[in-house]
């Protein structure tokens, strides 16, 4: 398992956001990126987390609404990860299957297209 103190796992974090194409990121509105250690239940099963509504599913999203947040958990990243390397590959995934369910990709989907 790796040790990776907060701001280093959240530098590492920005940095993959960073890497990923601008059609995707450009695409986003009212969403926050956010690093927790786990989730609320203590799993370490849960890479990541969107907490939000879809664009898809969206009726009338507006001025005043709570943003949107996609969630990256530190700990049970660290948990899977032995590398730098490998952290790094699966922070990436972790926010596009992420930002996927921001457009609406179901996991199914996101699966089939190897970001499962």
């Amino acid at each position: 398992m790796l040790e990776l103190d907060s701001d280093a796992f959240e530098a590492i974090v920005v940095a993959e956001l960073d890497l990923l194409p601008d059609e995707m990121i450009d695409g986003l509105d009212n969403v926050v990126f956010v690093v927790e250690d786990r989730p609320e239940n203590g799993t370490l099963d849960t890479l990541g987390l969107y907490d939000g509504v879809a664009v898809t599913e969206r009726d009338r999203y507006g001025f005043g609404e709570m943003p949107d947040r996609i969630i990256v958990y530190r700990e049970p990243h660290l948990d899977v990860c032995a590398t730098l390397e490998e952290l790094q590959d699966e922070i990436h995934t972790t926010l596009v299957h992420e930002i996927g369910h921001y457009y609406g990709i179901d996991d199914a989907r996101l699966h089939e297209l190897g970001w499962a």
